[in-house]
């Protein structure tokens, strides 16, 4: 068994990369097994992570099933992020509070910022941004790395996001979002116009087994996703304005979901980019350069309902749409 430790450009996914060839008394075997083998350094419940995560390749293609049998010559490819500090640290940024008491907090988060450290982004996170806003009293609420956290949103996708600010606050809002009990409601632009114009898309969302870094629609495995929409608002048949209604959490569930019907999000750089010659014959010339440079997904958490963890009272909050998507609105209306 060969493991043999290589490095990486450093940048937004930073790490170090490590090579396992499959010895010939090995064929058959688990991928986990054999990787835990060869990486005598690291746990099989780690290594079960980095599957998970999709770190593993072969051939160019993500390996992401730890029970994958192996094959004689075969060559791994594990990448080995960089650690994250245990401890993120207080920064001060500009952070736009919705609503705050003694237990939670309601933030109106800006496309481009990231929610929590982790590889490639260590800092000058909303969870940086929290620590110095709340000071001491935030520390290890619900985890040291991840202090207050109690749902995410995708780093390029703009609105409302709850944080808790104590223990039992933590936990009431954690159970909310286990039972599907808490409500939020998105905005999405979206190509093409859907039909019907309100339904619901269905769908296991797991790992891509082509792409580490995307979410996808899987046959088998996955975890099961739901979202309701709504068409608000269409644009000839080049676009549509949709509002998304979250059954469940599942990462990148709104944007997997659409691609997967045919309507990707404008803008989205991960599940939107292609089939534009096709979009480009139904939007004029002169907002062309707008809509197919719009430089993030055109998603927007408006909405957000929930009982409040301690007095029980439902609160619900609304976050106006940011001015680039205004402005993308505005390009839409002259098609």
């Amino acid at each position: 068994m060969i493991s043999t430790p290589g490095t990486r450009a450093v940048g937004q996914e930073g790490g170090n990369v490590r090579t396992c060839v499959v010895p010939a008394d090995a064929a058959g075997d688990r991928l986990d097994k054999v990787l835990t083998a060869a990486l005598a350094d690291l746990s099989r419940s780690r290594l079960r992570t980095l599957l998970d995560q999709g770190c593993v390749r072969s051939a160019g293609v993500t390996i992401t099933d730890p029970s994958w049998r192996v094959k004689p010559g075969q060559t791994f490819a594990i990448l080995i992020p960089d650690p994250v500090p245990a401890r993120p640290e207080p920064q001060a940024l500009p952070l736009v509070v919705v609503y705050e008491d003694d237990e939670v907090l309601v933030v109106d988060k800006p496309p481009g910022l990231v929610v929590h450290p982790a590889p490639g982004n260590v800092d000058r996170t909303l969870v940086n941004a929290l620590l110095a806003h709340c000071g001491d009293s935030l520390a290890g609420i619900g985890g040291v790395c991840r202090p207050g956290i109690v749902h995410r949103l995708d780093k390029d996708t703009s609105g409302l996001l709850v944080v808790a600010k104590s223990d039992r606050a933590h936990a009431g809002l954690s159970s909310q979002f286990g039972d599907r009990t808490i409500s939020r409601t998105y905005v999405a632009a979206v190509w093409g116009l859907p039909s019907p114009r309100e339904g619901q898309i269905s769908g296991n969302i797991g790992r891509s087994a082509s792409d580490r870094k995307k979410m996808a629609v899987v046959a088998g495995g996955g975890k099961p996703a739901l979202t309701r929409y709504r068409v608000t608002r269409g644009f000839g048949a080049a676009a549509a304005l949709v509002e998304c209604r979250l059954e469940t959490g599942r990462t990148h569930q709104i944007r997997v979901h659409f691609a997967s019907i045919g309507h990707p999000l404008l803008g989205d750089p991960l599940y939107g980019r292609s089939r534009t010659a096709g979009r480009s014959k139904l939007v004029p010339a002169v907002v062309q350069a707008s809509l197919f440079g719009f430089p993030r997904q055109a998603l927007h958490a408006r909405r957000l309902e929930f009982r409040h963890p301690t007095s029980g009272e439902m609160l619900a909050f609304e976050a106006e749409l940011p001015d680039d998507l205004k402005q993308l609105i505005t390009c839409l209306e002259q098609i």
